[in-house]
């Protein structure tokens, strides 16, 4: 049997590893006079001293499109973190050249990470070169002993000579959205979707790089550029100036990183034409354009790339810090690491107006934004004179900046690969793999049981979620009617639906649900349905680094404040900060006419902008009337007559809501395919009211939701069952399950939730335009016969969990006394 020869050089050692040519997949024959002039070349010895290190974890080989030794970023940070407590194999795309010898060179970094760089002789054709970088990495993975390993993605293009691998898992951490760079390959969108078919997990590099990709895999997490503080904290301290930036003038405003197709040219050349006497200091590398369209002025200042190491000290002697991107489609979803580096230094900082910078750093004031000449002057101004330590600025970005570092990144990441890894496990010895790949499902969900045309139901109730389960309920046991029930998902009870995680723990999967009301005719009527628990909900926000009571009461004003007021003092505080309005319209009017303007822009205003991307000043008065302001101590955040929650779940409370045999439930199904199949005499519809009439007056809009769910090895995440995030972070709020469901357990699952403007409709946004657009809906909807709207969207409202009850069981007696 023929054989191909890895040539191996180790410590100046010429080892010869034979692969058995049958091992080799090939395409082509004509690929063979390629195949057999590949080697291996180690530049530095690795093997003896990494080998044998990590035995019982797996190995990390990363295919990445960037040069580890280029720029220090996100896969430096991450992997190198990783390298110290295993082994990771770093494989940048290939370097192409004259030499007829393919070959790798292999060395190990100081962090411990292994970079491999492939040299293959150029006018190869793409089959050709994939076909020689699998026989290389095969040749690396026998020389290395990599047997167990997680194949973590930064490029789609390397499925290409990659997908013939075995990997523990498949990790996909999508930093940009490459396909729109500059000489983006026209087959990087097929690939992508490919490794998105195979990763068990999917890490974004930013929020809106989230937001685009959440459709497109069940396990997607936002992971945002992070900060190494105490490393560019030094920039605040550093006084000897790096000698090619010692001798230019103040004021100084800089840039570092790459230079390239995201550069805003033209602003930097307006900046630099209006202020003759300001200096813009750019660090990094040109690629990707050429370099004589970068702008030419006595005043810019192209220092070139500088070691990371290094970078401190420049960001020591600038007076500003910039961010001019240009507003692109290669643009469109970059989270920028330098933003918080730029912080981290203690620099005020302009940016233009990329989505991951304004949020959160322009929503939270501590980034301002432009995107014009002259706007980004004045804002460079106000920075420089008013984004200081005196201002309370700082003081503001150091309590941000310390959610956001890169050992908490990684954590969070590795909590989330083992568990993923975990699931791969359990499922391979039940023996769920297919295809060769364990851990990849093709599993379809059983449809439901086939309902023929022999059934005739009084009412099709499209929606399982409480005002759907309540009328069906009704009927079917009250009146006698025949129910068909039809959800979209693949189980009943809405949003309130809550189930057991792989790890036994009781989690509501659409964020927390607290049970409350006023109404005994309400809790009396789910009373029937379950047995309770008694629970009072509370909640505390984390303002200036400290955890205060929500809704604001005494204890939140003498903890935020250090003093000690009693009740009647705290009245007279309340008043005396209250600034009164005459008109109160909107969500703003009603916070600052009882609080103020510093415990609204505190507690209230960045909270209230993250989840409904409007400023509270543009949102009706009814989205915060109901949250109160106490003078006393009581820290419950509901104070209603009935506060408790389902002893075993909303899921079970439904599940008994309708089991009734005069309901069918079909799940997984629209209620437009069985409508004309399955014939019934009347509606009730729960669903969006703009969809019910194919939008005809337009798309109503609503606030939707993502959540981020994990379990924790401790039995306590955190202090309270939610925390809310006015300030800082991207989520709104973080939810411990366990103290809503009194479950006894050694671990915790917690959910972060991030709010968005599309997605599954969860809160309809209350403006008046909005009211005038539903307006014209409620006519057309008054109009149909044998229709009946209701619930949170069928209504367009605001409507809490028993509210959505109420409203079921009056509209069930409006349909009786007409029967």
């Amino acid at each position: 049997m023929s054989s191909n020869k890895v040539e191996v050089e180790n410590n100046g050692v010429n080892h010869n590893v034979s692969l058995n040519r049958s091992e080799v997949k090939l395409t082509e024959s004509t690929k063979s006079q390629s195949l057999n002039t590949l080697s291996l070349t180690l530049s530095s010895s690795n093997k003896s001293s990494r080998t044998k290190k990590f035995t019982d974890t797996p190995d990390i080989v990363c295919l990445s499109h960037l040069r580890w030794n280029f720029v220090y970023q996100r896969p430096q940070h991450l992997l190198s973190r990783c390298a110290q407590g295993k082994r990771v194999f770093f494989i940048e795309e290939p370097i192409f050249s004259q030499e007829p010898l393919g070959r790798l060179n292999i060395s190990q970094d100081n962090s411990g990470v292994v970079v491999v760089v492939p040299h293959l002789l150029e006018g190869l054709s793409q089959e050709a070169i994939n076909a020689d970088l699998q026989v290389l990495i095969d040749g690396l993975f026998v020389e290395h002993d990599i047997n167990k390993y997680i194949c973590w993605y930064y490029t789609p293009m390397a499925i290409a000579w990659t997908g013939h691998l075995q990997p523990e898992a498949v990790i996909y951490d999508c930093m940009d959205e490459l396909s729109a760079f500059k000489g983006a390959s026209p087959t990087l969108k097929n690939y992508e979707a490919e490794l998105f078919r195979r990763a068990d997990l999917v890490f974004t590099g930013g929020q809106s790089l989230y937001e685009s990709k959440v459709n497109q895999h069940p396990s997607v997490y936002a992971f945002p550029s992070s900060v190494d503080v105490a490393h560019f904290g030094q920039g605040r301290t550093l006084k000897e100036e790096p000698a090619d930036q010692a001798n230019i003038p103040h004021p100084r405003l800089g840039f570092f990183g790459v230079i390239d197709e995201r550069m805003d040219i033209e602003l930097l050349a307006g900046i630099a034409e209006a202020r003759p006497n300001w200096h813009l200091v750019i660090i990094g590398p040109v690629v990707k354009i050429d370099p004589a369209t970068l702008p030419q002025h006595e005043n810019i200042h192209y220092l070139g790339g500088k070691d990371y190491k290094d970078l401190p000290a420049y960001l020591a002697g600038w007076d500003l810090a910039m961010l001019p991107f240009a507003r692109n489609e290669s643009t469109r979803f970059i989270s920028p690491t330098k933003t918080p580096e730029y912080l981290a230094a203690g620099k005020p900082v302009v940016s233009t107006s990329i989505q991951d910078v304004i949020r959160p750093y322009g929503d939270l004031k501590l980034v301002r934004i432009a995107d014009i000449t002259e706007e980004f002057i004045a804002a460079a101004e106000q920075a420089m004179q008013q984004d200081t330590s005196a201002s309370g600025w700082l003081s503001r970005v150091d309590a941000f900046l310390e959610q956001i570092s890169w050992d908490r990144t990684w954590g969070s990441m590795m909590q989330l690969i083992e568990s993923a890894i975990a699931t791969i496990h359990d499922a391979t010895v039940n023996g769920n793999g297919t295809n060769g790949k364990s851990h990849i499902s093709t599993d379809i969900p059983e449809a439901p049981s086939i309902i023929t045309r022999e059934f005739l139901f009084d009412y099709l109730v499209v929606g399982a979620g409480f005002s759907g389960s309540v009328l069906a309920e009704r009927l079917a046991r009250n009146s006698g009617k025949k129910i068909l029930v039809v959800d979209k998902r693949n189980h009943i009870g809405g949003n309130a639906y809550d189930h057991y995680d792989d790890h036994g723990i009781l989690v509501h999967k659409y964020g927390p649900h607290i049970f409350h009301t006023n109404s005994r005719e309400v809790f009396e009527y789910l009373s029937q349905f379950t047995p309770w628990r008694a629970y009072e909900h509370h909640v505390l926000a984390s303002v200036d680094g400290q955890l205060l009571p929500i809704p604001i009461n005494l204890d939140t004003i003498n903890k935020l404040y250090g003093m000690n007021l009693n009740s009647f003092q705290a009245e007279e505080f309340f008043q005396s900060v209250a600034e009164p309005r005459e008109d109160i319209r909107t969500s703003e009017d009603v916070v600052i006419s009882k609080v103020g303007q510093v415990l609204y822009e505190k507690f209230f205003k960045n909270y209230t902008h993250k989840q409904w991307g409007l400023d509270p000043s543009e949102l009706d008065k009814t989205v915060i009337a109901r949250i109160p302001t106490r003078t006393n101590r009581d820290s419950r955040y509901f104070t209603d007559s009935y506060q408790a929650m389902p002893l075993h779940g909303f899921t079970r409370m439904f599940e008994k809501m309708l089991n009734h045999p005069n309901i069918k439930v079909m799940l997984n199904t629209d209620y437009r395919e069985i409508q004309k199949g399955i014939p019934c005499r009347e509606i009730v519809y729960t669903g969006p009211v703009d969809e019910f009439f194919d939008y005809r007056y337009g798309k109503l809009p609503y606030r939707s939701l993502d959540f981020k769910h994990e379990t924790h090895h401790t039995p306590v995440f955190q202090s309270a069952p939610v925390i809310n995030y006015p300030n800082e972070q991207l989520y709104t709020r973080v939810t411990e399950f366990k103290y809503l469901t009194g479950q006894e357990h050694s671990k915790t699952s917690i959910v972060y939730e991030f709010p968005k403007a599309e997605g599954d409709p969860y809160y309809p946004v209350p403006r008046p335009e909005n009211q005038e657009i539903y307006k014209q809906y409620k006519v057309l909807a008054d109009q149909k016969p044998g229709v009946h709207f209701v619930g949170r969207l069928a209504t367009y409202k605001y409507l809490n969990m028993d509210h959505c009850v109420a409203q079921a069981l009056a509209t069930y007696k409006q349909i009786a006394v007409k029967a």
